[in-house]
């Protein structure tokens, strides 16, 4: 799998396996293990996901050299602020195993997230963490950012997907040199997505399912995507998607989808940040 270098220079796998939602523990490492032994060589985590833990006893148990391994995790609203995140980020080590990460991120741009900037542009410099990044920060939260600190996010992690193509933001981050990251490629399966005509369609031409070409196109469009499954028949298939390419007309009749607005999380909902705020988890 190819990779893109980011605004340090760190070079980030371009598909990565996600594990969001996969709670139960041991579906979480046997999913993992079965991503690594496929190919994968990015896994994206979370604190707040509660499947840390298990992450890191499938990289231990794969037998994979950890420097081999590109390993995501993020910071979450609970722990917002420079003193909560750098406990956060010890508890999170712990959990995965590691003594370094290489990439942590803010999961939401709610509470102290200023605070939790500062501690992680010190972490970064310690070299416990190889780049740093956000999560769902919309254009003025992520140029704020950017002028109150030292250090520009090398990432930001976002809602992506045909039916929304956050073709606004990814303009300011290209200015700035962030690369974009898709959470939900799939949509979470919304808009019966994997029947969609076109995609099924545009997928025919090439021997490939809806889903290999949704990652492929954010795979043309330089964007890193992070498809999450328990099944290892869709693990390997969403992974075989290095040998072809979108035709410029096919990119164009999926850029053509887009609705312009979040399927699910919106994030300058009122609702949504108080439900956000109220999360709380043991790590």
């Amino acid at each position: 799998m190819n990779t893109v270098a980011l605004n340090n220079g760190v070079k980030m796998p371009l598909l990565g396996f996600g594990v969001f939602q996969i709670t139960d523990q041991m579906i979480c490492e046997r999913s993992v293990l079965s991503a690594l032994k496929t190919g994968y060589r990015m896994i994206d985590t979370a604190a707040c996901y509660g499947n840390e833990r298990a992450v890191g006893t499938a990289i231990q148990k794969s037998g994979i050299d950890r420097k081999e391994i590109f390993l995501v995790s993020k910071v979450w609203v609970q722990d917002a602020g420079y003193e909560k995140t750098k406990a956060s980020f010890e508890k999170t080590l712990r959990n995965l195993r590691t003594d370094y990460l290489d990439l942590y991120l803010i999961h939401m741009p709610f509470g102290d997230y200023h605070g939790s900037w500062k501690a992680m542009e010190e972490l970064y410099r310690d070299g416990k963490i190889k780049a740093i990044g956000v999560c769902n920060f919309l254009p003025d939260r992520l140029v704020d950012l950017i002028f109150s600190h030292e250090i520009v996010p090398m990432v930001n992690q976002i809602e992506m997907h045909p039916f929304f193509q956050e073709k606004e933001l990814r303009k300011v981050m290209l200015k700035y040199n962030i690369q974009p990251m898709a959470w939900a490629p799939f949509a979470e399966g919304q808009k019966d997505i994997f029947r969609n005509e076109l995609l099924s369609e545009i997928g025919k031409q090439y021997g490939k399912s809806s889903a290999q070409v949704i990652l492929r196109w954010l795979y043309q469009n330089n964007t890193v995507a992070i498809p999450k499954s328990i099944h290892p028949e869709r693990i390997k298939e969403n992974f075989m998607i290095d040998d072809f390419t979108l035709s410029p007309g096919d990119m164009q009749k999926i850029e053509a989808m887009d609705i312009g607005k979040s399927l699910i999380l919106d994030i300058q909902s009122l609702d949504e940040v108080k439900r956000l705020h109220n999360i709380r988890f043991e790590q």
